[in-house]
């Protein structure tokens, strides 16, 4: 089971999971303020949802506020998402040639640590964020998502073979569960492809029934969880707060 490495130091000094709080707000102002009560909360690390941003369009408007949110961050780490609408985000007015680029100039702002495209993304896109990502010596993470169902096991391993195929640091896999038995599945291919692969993986089945997986993940191999600050990016993400109490007691019964 391995951790996300940013820059040779293991996140959260190699726990798993790692707790990150997504930042979904629409305009600059109310972004900052999410940043900043986020930060307060000292997660491990902060997603910005850029696909929620209502000025995304303007790459350079992107690129500094970038710099700002990582101001209010106070020094933790910033993963830079555009969940695609066929994977569970917001609607863009960008092309996807728009949103690689887009990556690319965030990158290059210095204000992020951690880069996201989905592994079905055209594989010139996928090329031009993992250079992007491998110049600014940045952690590369290759997602999946499908909010309709638990695909079989065989399915879920070949996701994550494929984040590792594409170069990246992160193979991030999340499905909605139809029934207990989803859950157990999405589990069983984390912990295998922990075990398997030279990368950091993180799985999480969402909605109600998922929850246990964003509790317990970390021992079945995911390195990441998501939870919520001020607003959810996932159906099934716990308050920050919630999410830690449980996984402190967790801890405490894994060292009796």
């Amino acid at each position: 089971m391995r951790p996300i490495t940013l820059r040779g130091e293991p996140l959260a000094r190699g726990a798993l999971p790692a707790v990150c709080i997504p930042l979904v707000a629409r305009t600059a102002d109310a972004l900052l303020a999410e940043a900043a009560a986020a930060a307060a909360k000292r997660p491990d690390l902060l997603e910005w949802r850029v696909d929620h941003f209502e000025g995304i369009a303007d790459g350079v408007a992107v690129a500094g506020l970038a710099v700002r949110i990582k101001q209010e961050a106070e020094g933790l780490p910033i993963l830079f998402t555009c969940r695609s609408a066929r994977e569970g985000g917001a609607a863009v007015p960008l092309s996807d040639d728009g949103i690689a680029a887009l990556h690319a100039q965030v990158a290059e702002s210095g204000a992020v640590d951690l880069l996201d495209i989905e592994m079905a993304a055209d594989p010139r896109h996928v090329d031009i964020v993992r250079a992007a990502a491998r110049e600014h010596g940045l952690a590369l993470v290759l997602s999946f998502h499908d909010f309709q169902r638990t695909p079989p096991l065989a399915d879920l391993l070949a996701r994550f073979r494929r984040a590792h195929a594409l170069g990246a640091d992160v193979g991030k896999v999340a499905v909605m569960p139809q029934s207990p038995a989803d859950v157990l599945t999405l589990l069983q291919a984390t912990w295998q492809a922990s075990e398997a692969l030279p990368i950091a993986v993180a799985g999480m089945a969402m909605g109600p029934l998922g929850a246990v997986s964003r509790l317990g993940g970390g021992a079945f191999g995911s390195a990441l969880t998501f939870a919520v600050g001020q607003q959810a990016s996932a159906p099934g993400q716990l308050p920050i707060d919630d999410l830690r109490a449980a996984l402190a007691a967790l801890q405490r019964a894994s060292l009796r």
